[in-house]
């Protein structure tokens, strides 16, 4: 008596899927988890997260930069200590709009982080986060641009102007001034990796 046994179509089909499922699991075990399709929520508690870092990374050089220039002052005496001549922010009004805008730009990071840890699944949170940003950044960026004109003539002067360097002795000055204006617009490259990103996030959700 012969023990052949026979393998009809459907066990060749079913063969077929098993192993074909098989795979699907192995590959898809070799798939890194934020990118899988079932990987949403660990997506976007990593985006949350990096959203929440750069806004204290954000805080940070808007700070420094206001009360550097706002603590700026420096007295250069001439001969005798009753003539003496003054440098200090106010004599700047660009100065003076320096620190009131990244005063106002760090002071918007601190109350954004809860905004921020919310905004994972608030499409109008995000919205907001995003059009405030916008306006953040270009806040900066004008106070920054205006600052750094200042100190470029205060470093270089004005020959049509007559306007002579005078970091040549405010050294102290022209230092806190001009790592200020470097603070200010490493806030404002954050500030644009913030909002590319919330663009993004959007457009996914």
């Amino acid at each position: 008596m012969s023990d052949t046994i026979f393998v009809g179509e459907h066990g060749k089909a079913a063969a077929s899927s098993y192993d074909h499922g098989a795979g699907h699991k192995a590959s898809s075990s070799d798939v890194p988890f934020l990118l899988r399709s079932g990987g949403g929520g660990g997506l976007r508690r990593c985006l949350g997260l990096i959203d929440l870092v750069l806004r204290v990374a954000a805080f940070a050089p808007t700070l420094a930069a206001a009360i550097s220039i706002g603590t700026s002052d420096e007295r250069l005496s001439i001969f005798t200590n009753y003539f003496q001549f003054r440098a200090r922010f106010d004599d700047f009004p660009a100065f003076s709009f320096f620190i009131v805008a990244n005063a106002i730009a760090a002071g918007y990071m601190v109350l954004s982080l809860p905004f921020s840890a919310a905004s994972s699944k608030a499409t109008a949170v995000k919205l907001l986060l995003l059009i405030c940003d916008t306006v953040m950044m270009g806040l900066v960026t004008a106070a920054a641009s205006a600052a750094a004109a200042m100190v470029y003539v205060a470093h270089e002067g004005n020959l049509r102007a007559n306007w002579v360097p005078i970091c040549l002795q405010f050294h102290g000055f022209c230092q806190r001034t001009s790592g200020a204006v470097i603070a200010s617009f490493l806030a404002v490259f954050v500030l644009m990796i913030l909002i590319v990103m919330a663009a993004c996030t959007m457009r996914r959700s």
